[in-house]
């Protein structure tokens, strides 16, 4: 009798669980009809930390075994700088990474200078030096997988995360 109860009640709680509310993901038409929901690509906010990854960019890429700033990183600085100013109430950590070639204790200093890199241009360009912190991962997280010059490549960086 006992397993005969449990087995109803672990259906029924099955059955429950399964069950979801119809959801509206549409607007309502003229009609009275329901159209199906479209993404207009309008849904970032201006000043979000989506508007600053989006629109600006949040991270520069660096040369092997390099912590300076090329052109390209220095251009997508300098719009960082001018979303900082404009939307002073964030505050930021710089992360800095290496590849995978090099020790641990050798990649953790190089991706500390590419984040003071980073920094430095920042403040020195009218940013708040109290606004910025650094943090180095060096080869710990990377974001392309692989031993490989593409791979590589994408994991020589500098990220602005908004805090």
């Amino acid at each position: 009798m006992k397993l005969r109860f449990l087995s109803i009640f672990a259906a029924v709680a099955l059955v429950a669980a399964c069950e979801s509310a119809p959801s509206d993901t549409g607007a309502k038409g003229g009609t009275g009809q329901t159209t199906p929901a479209v993404s207009t690509g309008k849904s970032i906010v201006a000043g979000s930390k989506e508007d600053f990854v989006a629109n600006v960019g949040d991270r520069v890429f660096f040369d092997f075994d390099k912590s300076s700033l090329r052109a390209d990183a220095k251009a997508s600085l300098a719009k960082q700088v001018a979303w900082l100013k404009q939307y002073p109430n964030y505050s930021m950590t710089i992360e800095g990474h290496a590849d995978e070639r090099g020790t641990r204790e050798y990649n953790l200093a190089l991706g500390e200078k590419r984040a003071n890199s980073v920094k430095e241009f920042l403040v020195a360009n009218g940013v708040a030096v109290a606004r910025v912190k650094t943090v180095s991962y060096g080869k710990e997280r990377p974001v392309a997988l692989g031993s490989n010059e593409a791979a590589w490549s994408q994991n020589r960086r500098g990220v602005t995360v908004l805090n």
